[in-house]
């Protein structure tokens, strides 16, 4: 009896193991599919392989147009009416350094500057110095009392349609620029600023001329 309750014991394991392998095991049908290589030829190109990896981050190269202010480029075009009549034409004054400034008559800091831009053109308008005021998107009457109002000596131009300022990039008012006298920018700022950031501006376009904030 012992004998058989053994044999009896083994073929109930050796049956449950069977059991096991047939719920557990692979479909002894299926081939498991080997892993693809990934075959992206020498050059760098795919050859009909899709890579499951993140495409690599490529740097953008900055363009002349990516420069702050576009320092070191030709001014863009600058044509408006003027405020009291005729046109401000940029290159009508190749030649001579020309300091521009973009400008709201609702900012404060284009406000505070006005008077420091009238100081510096008094100072250095013998030297050949322009200065001119573009005024974005506002009616001339508002400008011109903007302008009696601060006693502005140099011209003020008018863009109604904001073109001029998006020619320029001139997207946060105010802001300036410096531009020498072969129509190339130098320097620029954003507004807000002082004297002595208008001075180091117009060192750039006036060679030469000592000027002081």
């Amino acid at each position: 009896m012992p004998i058989v309750a053994g044999l009896a014991s083994g073929a109930l394991a050796a049956l449950l193991l069977l059991v096991m392998i047939v719920a557990f095991g692979p479909d002894p049908g299926v081939i498991p599919a080997a892993p693809t290589p990934d075959r992206t030829a020498a050059s760098g190109s795919p050859t009909g392989v899709v890579s499951t990896s993140a495409p690599p981050i490529s740097t953008p190269v900055p363009s002349p147009g990516d420069r702050p202010f576009h320092i070191g480029e030709p001014a863009p075009s600058l044509v408006v009416p003027q405020v009291g009549g005729g046109t401000i034409d940029l290159t009508m004054v190749r030649g001579k350094p020309v300091w521009v400034n973009f400008m709201g008559t609702y900012c404060p800091p284009c406000r505070d500057e006005f008077p420091l831009m009238n100081g510096f053109y008094a100072r250095y308008a013998e030297q050949g110095l322009i200065v001119i005021a573009i005024d974005v998107r506002e009616e001339e009457g508002t400008i011109a009392a903007f302008a009696q109002e601060l006693n502005a000596t140099f011209p003020i131009g008018l863009d109604a349609e904001g073109e001029a300022a998006r020619a320029w990039d001139a997207i946060v008012l105010p802001v300036h620029f410096w531009v020498d006298a072969e129509g190339i920018i130098r320097d620029g700022a954003l507004g807000g600023i002082g004297p002595d950031i208008m001075a180091a501006g117009l060192r750039t376009i006036m060679p030469g001329v000592d000027v002081t904030p």
